[in-house]
């Protein structure tokens, strides 16, 4: 009996870190992605929360001078990277694989034009442009031209952007139609049955089980709800696709709208999922960041390092905590 309780005793010690932890959502997730998801889980029981800056469209020198403005006020680097298939896809790979080997983490979200756009694709025109209720249905009809034209989308990015950084063994926080509970995107307000939950959702299948990126980290990205004519998101549940397909809730805030809300209901709506700052235009003060302690990481989006914005005393607030991880330099 003694010996039979020493195993039971030994098993339990052994059990590895992972088994505390929620698995990724994708069964066949890679080595790699499963690792840095249980780092971000252990990230979060410590304490600590992963510091993050954006690349927007490729603009090297915002970016660069962001980094020296962060540099500048705390002697740091943020730890993630965030890039965006809006530009040049392969020049976004190429980033992506030369951040991580500098020993960053990378998230990628796809400003997406609209499943009949071809060419550039235009922020204003296309990404923000109308969609008709119409439309809509016939994109979501299996077959239509509308489906067939997305589906091209998803394929192209796919197996032009996001396979290369799974065959280099290199892991993504994937964040697609991000802010979806805000009004600003063709994707936007998609509520119901054939909303923009079950658009998610179809790209996971076509992604997950027809590409095998299983270096995917799925994030689900929505806004802080906020009531601002024309600029206003809702509530967090009409748009979330189930916690079979997520691995992460994040949200999105600008214009300094911090709410305890924000961080709770995510908690909530994920049943304890790990929850982000997807993207920040201010930061929040160390002391927001003490209540709102489960957040995994912030990202601050490209250009939000100025003044205006972010004081160099706030910036040093935020990136000089002994529990926000960053790079030293």
């Amino acid at each position: 009996m003694k010996h039979l309780l020493s195993i039971v005793l030994l098993a339990a010690v052994t059990i590895s870190c992972s088994d505390r932890y929620p698995e990724p959502v994708n069964p066949n997730a890679s080595p790699e992605a499963r690792e840095l998801l249980e780092l971000l889980y252990r990230s979060v029981d410590e304490g600590k929360i992963i510091s993050g800056l954006h690349h927007n469209r490729l603009d090297m020198p915002q970016y660069r001078s962001d980094l020296d403005r962060i540099c500048e006020a705390s002697g740091v680097e943020p730890k993630i990277w965030g890039g965006d298939f809006i530009s040049d896809g392969g020049k976004v790979v190429s980033l992506a694989k030369e951040n991580y080997a500098g020993g960053h983490i990378i998230t990628l979200m796809w400003h997406a034009g609209r499943p009949f756009d071809e060419g550039p694709v235009s922020f204003r025109d296309q990404v923000c442009g109308e969609f008709t209720d119409t439309q809509w249905d016939e994109l979501m009809t299996v077959g239509s031209d509308m489906y067939n034209a997305w589906l091209r989308q998803v394929d192209s990015i796919s197996i032009n952007f996001l396979k290369p950084l799974c065959e280099a063994g290199i892991p993504v926080l994937w964040r697609p139609y991000h802010e979806m509970n805000g009004e600003w995107f063709w994707w936007g307000w998609r509520e119901g049955e054939n909303g923009i939950a079950e658009l998610y959702r179809r790209m996971w299948h076509r992604m997950v089980d027809f590409h095998h990126l299983d270096n995917l980290l799925w994030v689900w990205n929505a806004n802080g709800p906020r009531d601002i004519p024309g600029d206003t998101a809702r509530e967090y549940a009409s748009y979330y696709p189930g916690d079979e397909y997520v691995d992460v809730l994040a949200t999105d805030i600008y214009n300094r709208d911090w709410k305890q809300s924000h961080h709770d209901e995510l908690l909530e709506l994920g049943h304890g999922k790990l929850i982000a700052l997807g993207e920040l235009g201010s930061l929040p003060s160390p002391e927001m960041l003490d209540s709102m302690n489960r957040y995994a990481w912030f990202m601050i989006w490209t250009g939000f390092t100025e003044d205006k914005f972010n004081t160099l005393e706030e910036l040093s607030a935020i990136f000089d905590r002994p529990n926000t991880v960053s790079i030293k330099h």
